[in-house]
């Protein structure tokens, strides 16, 4: 039996709940805050959100020196308060967006990938997903 690692990411965003989701949700922002440092981009996002619909992102190094897609099919979304989801890979996300007044907490729970420890790290710094 595969024992699997999971790695959880919070913060605190200033800005409401319902703010925050357009924000993580909608593929034209999702283009402008997904990466993981200043040489990083975003240059594709697709987003169907809904139970079942998936998901796609295109993340890239700015110098053109690599790229990978991203992108997994949704198995929960309660739309204020959850998001779940699969990754193409087979690893499962949970995220909760708790609503702290003017502010959002975002949890963000992954499993780690074991091939590559490099994206483990992305994922950290940029305190992301999809």
């Amino acid at each position: 039996m595969e024992n699997k690692t999971s790695i959880t990411v919070e913060t605190t965003i200033n800005a409401p709940v319902e703010k925050v989701l357009e924000f993580w949700n909608n593929p034209d922002h999702i283009m402008k805050w997904s990466f993981a440092s200043p040489d990083w981009h975003t240059p594709y996002s697709e987003n169907d959100l809904k139970v079942g619909g998936k998901f796609k992102s295109t993340m890239a190094a700015k110098d053109g020196s690599m790229s990978f897609d991203f992108g997994g099919t949704y198995t929960t979304v309660d739309q204020h308060r959850k998001i779940e989801y699969t990754m193409e890979d087979g690893r499962t996300v949970s995220i909760t967006f708790d609503a702290l007044s003017e502010q959002t907490r975002i949890t963000e729970t992954f499993d780690a990938e074991s091939t590559n420890p490099h994206r483990n790290a992305t994922w950290r710094m940029a305190g992301h997903s999809g």
